[in-house]
């Protein structure tokens, strides 16, 4: 008789066909999209729809073969919506790329660019087994996200665009090391938020219907508030800024249930970006802008103008409710719509209809990572994958919310449709995390396993 505490039983092969179908069914929607651009286009469907098709589908079955075999138990939903995602921005991208006005959007690259994620996202799972051995490298997750985050600082290393300095140069490439410094620090705040977590929860005085914290635990979320405001003042980066410290007072809710955090977080943020606002000329102008887009001077401007936010507003409004159809509006007049603005090209040609289908898309991949947090069996698997998915969210809301003039313009992409390497790598290996810390919330108790293989043997 075989050793089946050695052998963990494998996920049903119904969910595992299942989820082969789904993934199936996420790159036939893309190819049918891909082959709409084409007819709407040029009459015809793409000479390269094939190849395209192939490779996307080469791409994902590799990620499926992988989760197959190093995480078996895994939710069987992620990987097909982050596919369909991943597939409708290749789409638009290559909608761009055949209006010939923006050179750098490029169907190929971000198929090349999703290939090397898919690398990335493997090798994540095959080296990480268990993801709970990264709580041991908290402090040092912790100093690589700071040195990755104030990397583009650096004399000779830092390369400024477009008014801000969040790249750096290696080797001729042109990275951007906040995209990779966000995945540390989150490593970081869960270790040290389950380390820490019963102090920080202590109450200090109330006030009104609220307790809050002690005046000597507020050095963490003060120190996180300084870096922060660091990031926006120093760099001009807004979207880093928000994305790190509203990570941070997530996190930090998740691990104390006080709502105090929150409120402080809250307060702490908006009295300094109105201080910064006060003394730096350029953080001032941000607001400015999102104030008043339709002023002439801002629209006039050359750099860090209103002339972005006020072309994708007018192609939400020409998109309407149900768009003009793929190949049939013109994003090409929003500028960067390959990158930053995407989500506003995608507004144009299919509507309001189309962007609430693609945001219940990311609604899904938050609440699985969520639902996951929930059924996570320790404290830092709760911490790890809620503060992921509250990241994933965070991201996108910030970023619909710029392009929609809804909260002030920020440098961030939509995760997977946007062109760009660093982001989309970086947002793979968030998949691959997500998806380890799934397995493990979701793969049955030792003994309930043992008892499934000793099922198993004797029906043999």
């Amino acid at each position: 008789m075989t050793d089946v505490t050695d052998s963990p039983v494998p996920m049903p092969a119904k969910r595992r066909v299942a989820q082969l179908g789904m993934l199936a069914f996420a790159v036939a929607i893309i190819m049918l999209a891909y082959a709409n651009v084409g007819l709407a286009v040029d009459g015809q469907v793409p000479s390269g729809m094939l190849t395209y098709g192939l490779s996307l589908g080469g791409l994902m079955l590799v990620a499926y073969l992988v989760l197959a075999k190093f995480a078996p138990w895994a939710d069987p939903l992620i990987l097909p919506l982050v596919t369909l995602v991943n597939g409708i921005g290749l789409v638009m991208i290559y909608r761009l790329e055949l209006t010939g006005v923006d050179k750098a959007a490029s169907a190929t690259n971000q198929i090349i660019m999703t290939g090397v994620g898919i690398v990335l996202f493997t090798v994540t799972l095959v080296l990480l087994r268990d993801h709970r051995a990264l709580q041991r490298l908290t402090y040092t997750a912790g100093l690589i996200g700071l040195v990755l985050l104030v990397s583009p600082l650096v004399p000779g290393l830092g390369r400024e665009f477009f008014g801000a300095r969040i790249w750096i140069s290696l080797f001729g490439f042109t990275i951007q090391p906040a995209e990779f410094a966000k995945l540390a620090l989150s490593v970081f705040f869960a270790g040290y938020l389950v380390a820490k977590r019963d102090v920080l929860a202590l109450a200090g005085r109330r006030l009104l219907f609220i307790d809050l914290p002690r005046a000597r635990d507020l050095g963490p979320i003060l120190i996180t508030w300084g870096v922060s405001l660091g990031v926006l003042v120093l760099q001009k980066d807004l979207g880093s800024s928000l994305l790190l410290f509203g990570t941070f007072i997530v996190m930090l809710y998740i691990a104390t249930q006080r709502t105090s955090w929150v409120l402080i977080g809250i307060l702490l943020f908006v009295g300094g970006a109105f201080l910064a606002g006060q003394i730096f000329s350029h953080v001032g102008d941000r607001f400015e802008i999102w104030l008043n887009p339709e002023s002439q001077a801002f629209y006039d401007r050359e750099v860090g103008g209103s002339y972005q936010i006020m072309q994708a507003l007018f192609g939400f409004g020409n998109g309407q409710i149900l768009g003009t159809g793929l190949g049939q509006g013109h994003p090409e007049l929003i500028p960067l719509a390959y990158s930053d603005f995407i989500f506003a090209a995608i507004g144009e040609e299919l509507g309001l209809t189309g962007v609430m289908a693609i945001l219940m898309i990311y609604a899904l991949i938050v609440q699985r990572g969520l639902r996951t947090s929930l059924a996570a069996r320790d404290p830092f698997s709760k911490l790890l994958s809620g503060g992921l998915s509250f990241l994933l969210a965070w991201q996108l809301f910030i970023i619909v919310g710029g392009v929609t003039n809804l909260i002030p313009l920020t440098g961030l992409v939509t995760p997977f449709m946007s062109q760009g390497g660093s982001a989309l790598l970086a947002n793979w290996i968030l998949i691959a995390l997500l998806v380890r810390t799934s397995d493990a919330a979701r793969q049955p108790p030792p003994q309930a396993i043992q008892n499934e293989g000793m099922t198993q043997v004797f029906q043999r």
